[in-house]
């Protein structure tokens, strides 16, 4: 085998897999946020942010035959589906989850499994009032074309060099990355640098004496689902671009993923979320192309394996993760001072 044809092959799977793990990344801090605060998992969040991810899809398609600039469409569609998921999120939390504070952790995690089904067909009944079912994703112009690829464009070198070397970037994934790591940004002065941030900690470390000190938990805590339903709606606007065709179940497996990504990463720690997203995301593409590498080397053992079982990569990290480091890759453990 060739190592001018491996290579090339290679480094594509890994920018693939980590636009990818961008995604679950972005998905994957909804959970943490959220854990980090209440010690929930929300599994509502995967219907969270395919909410978002139909919003993106329906403003693309109101400006479809619009002159208006192609990165103009998207931020609206970024801010409509962060309004709207990040309001939902709120709703959840009022409706669902604070009535149920203090009971046994069972009791609002069953909750969170109804809420996400009534999601489901909430989404499916509306979709379909429209005579729509699978979602398709107008995207503006160019935005499917390859990074650096227009004739006389400034980085038009940049385009011709990838090419040279065999790596195979869109635009859209160059803005999918973009995006995620504007949106990580943010996040984390927000959360590090700013008095709401300090006092979201604060609760999360100790609601009782964050009272005490004058800050309202309940404000707090919806301001958490606030933010983590707006990163929902960032990522699932940027799962619709990543993968076109989205439906109302479309949220459950990279939810799931998702989630799985926040365990290995640490549930709770924001950075854990991230590492989690992108090591995920190379498993999964990696494994999904399995049967490509055994037919590159040779190896026809290899070649019965596709992309139906690249889904089992981020569940069998998940098993190890629990038996060899249950806390996570960057995860800490809670020591209790009595």
């Amino acid at each position: 085998m060739e190592l001018s044809v491996l290579l090339p092959f290679i480094v594509n799977v890994i920018i693939g897999g980590l636009v990818l793990g961008f995604v679950y990344a972005i998905i994957a801090l909804g959970y943490t946020m959220v854990y980090g605060v209440l010690q929930l998992i929300n599994f509502a969040h995967s219907e969270v942010f395919i909410t978002g991810a139909v919003v993106g899809f329906e403003i693309f398609r109101i400006l479809e035959n619009s002159a208006m600039n192609g990165y103009l469409k998207l931020l609206l569609a970024l801010v409509a589906a962060m309004i709207v998921s990040g309001l939902l999120n709120v709703l959840i939390e009022r409706l669902a989850y604070r009535p149920l504070r203090g009971a046994p952790r069972l009791v609002p995690l069953i909750t969170a499994i109804g809420v996400s089904l009534i999601l489901q067909d909430t989404l499916r009944f509306l979709e379909g009032l429209q005579g729509r079912f699978d979602l398709t994703y107008t995207l503006p112009a160019g935005f499917g074309n390859k990074f650096c690829a227009a004739e006389g464009s400034t980085c038009a070198p940049l385009g011709n060099f990838l090419r040279t070397i065999g790596v195979d970037v869109q635009l859209k994934d160059v803005i999918l990355v973009v995006v995620a790591l504007v949106s990580l940004s943010v996040l984390n002065y927000v959360v590090n640098r700013t008095r709401l941030g300090k006092a979201i900690r604060a609760v999360s470390q100790d609601r009782v004496t964050a009272g005490l000190m004058g800050i309202d938990s309940n404000r707090m805590i919806s301001a958490t689902f606030l933010i983590g339903g707006a990163l929902g709606g960032v990522s699932g606007v940027l799962f619709g671009m990543k993968f076109g065709t989205i439906n109302a179940y479309s949220g459950f497996d990279p939810g799931i993923i998702a989630f799985t990504a926040a365990v290995l990463g640490g549930i709770g720690s924001i950075p854990g979320a991230v590492l989690g997203g992108l090591l995920l995301g190379v498993i999964q593409n990696l494994i999904g192309v399995t049967n490509i590498f055994g037919n590159l080397l040779g190896l026809a053992n290899l070649e019965t394996i596709d992309a139906s079982y690249s889904k089992i990569g981020p569940f069998i990290v998940l098993v190890l993760i629990l038996i060899f480091k249950p806390t996570g890759l960057l995860g800490k453990s809670n020591v209790e001072k009595v």
